[in-house]
């Protein structure tokens, strides 16, 4: 959940080294890592000629690096929306890929999880500033880890300092194992905590697994069912979903996923996987347009209330990056002037970058393996750019 989905090592360097340990611990580390590369190239001057179909070549591009398929859905301010495709959807089989197919969605989950435990604070049900002990009484407990002291707000903001579960959970292992949100906790508290609560900032699936603890403590009842509820039905999401327990297949048309521990190393088929590794910070599947959707709804205060929309979009710092994080939201900025508003997510086999800005254009990308190094991750984010910018 990197950026957004499966976070792992600490750095790219750590996740390069990590073979097959940890697309959710990369994806954790990859955030940063994204958020670091800084501005892209310039947009053309307005005089300058429009390129024909410059999202079409960015994804091309990402195919002869290596992607074995690459989606993108692209609304402008008029709702006028646009699907691309390149690459192939079966390495095997060389099958096309599905237009606005379905993938893991892996962190964008967060701000999904996020607007649940907003709707319940406007409901007086949860209290952002209250200790985690409030709801989860003694269950966060570790070296320099206490529930007393870390407020849901940041769980939300990670700024708790409580760390991620994800690098010690490798891709091999998570193909195949189901894990409970309580043994994921338990993973992380065997660390040490990052940080005193509220000092700074650092990426942590956990606080996610423990805010959807919440949700269900506080609700009674399971958080897939929640989302449904509250979100997916409420905006109109018809292809995103939360997998039950022990579903490892994608439901509708999809291109296949893949694991690359290198640029060059032949990719893996890990379409198939328990997501559950994931839950409350990564688990969703969906596609292009319904993040575009759901996006757009929760910017244009179709989901929150103005409160708390407002709390989600009150930002800290990612370090020196120019990116901030709200509550399960993140902004960024864009070459051409500007941000987008979004999260992004990896999660083995799938990579989804994008979000929209206060005007109303909408993107989102989606490969189908996390890019192996930086020049990948860029490539990523330069077609976002290119599609926000053109």
């Amino acid at each position: 959940m990197r950026e957004q989905t499966w976070h792992g090592p600490r750095s790219a360097e750590g996740r390069r080294r990590g073979g097959r340990r940890g697309a959710l611990a990369a994806a954790a580390a990859m955030v940063v890592a994204v958020m670091a590369t800084g501005a892209l190239a310039p947009a053309a001057p307005a005089s300058a000629a429009p390129r024909p179909d410059v999202v079409q070549q960015g994804l091309n591009a990402l195919v002869r690096d290596g992607q074995p398929a690459a989606l993108a859905s692209v609304e402008d301010r008029d709702g006028r929306t646009r699907t691309y495709t390149a690459g192939v959807g079966d390495l095997a089989t060389g099958a096309k890929v599905p237009k606005d197919g379905q993938v893991r969605i892996g962190s964008n989950t967060k701000t999904f999880t996020a607007v649940v435990v907003l709707q319940l604070v406007a409901e007086g049900r949860i209290d952002l500033d209250a200790k985690v002990d409030t709801y989860l009484p003694g269950l966060v407990r570790g070296k320099g880890i206490d529930g007393s002291r870390i407020t849901v707000r940041q769980l939300l903001q990670h700024t708790s300092g409580i760390p991620e579960y994800g690098t010690h959970i490798g891709d091999d292992e998570m193909k195949d194992r189901y894990f409970e949100p309580r043994d994921l906790v338990d993973i992380a508290l065997k660390d040490e905590a990052e940080f005193a609560p509220g000092e700074k900032w650092g990426y942590s699936n956990t606080n996610y697994v423990l805010a959807g603890l919440i949700v269900q403590k506080v609700t009674g009842r399971p958080l897939a069912e929640e989302m449904d509820r509250r979100i997916m039905k409420r905006v109109g999401l018809r292809h995103t979903y939360f997998p039950a327990p022990g579903d490892k297949t994608i439901r509708e048309p999809h291109p296949k996923g893949y694991a690359r521990s290198s640029a060059g190393a032949t990719p893996l088929d890990f379409t198939e996987v328990d997501p559950s590794a994931g839950w409350a910070a990564g688990q969703l599947i969906s596609t292009n347009s319904d993040l575009n959707r759901f996006f757009t709804a929760l910017l244009d205060g179709r989901l929150l209330p103005a409160a708390q929309l407002a709390q989600m979009r009150t930002t800290v710092p990612v370090g020196d990056t120019g990116s901030h994080y709200g509550l399960g939201l993140m902004s960024r900025q864009l070459s051409c002037g500007g941000v987008y508003w979004g999260h992004g997510g990896d999660i083995v086999g799938y990579e989804t970058r994008g979000g929209v800005t206060d005007d109303g254009r909408a993107v989102n990308v989606a490969v189908t393996s996390i890019p192996p190094d930086e020049a990948g991750m860029k490539g990523v984010q330069k077609v976002v750019d290119t599609a926000f910018c053109r």
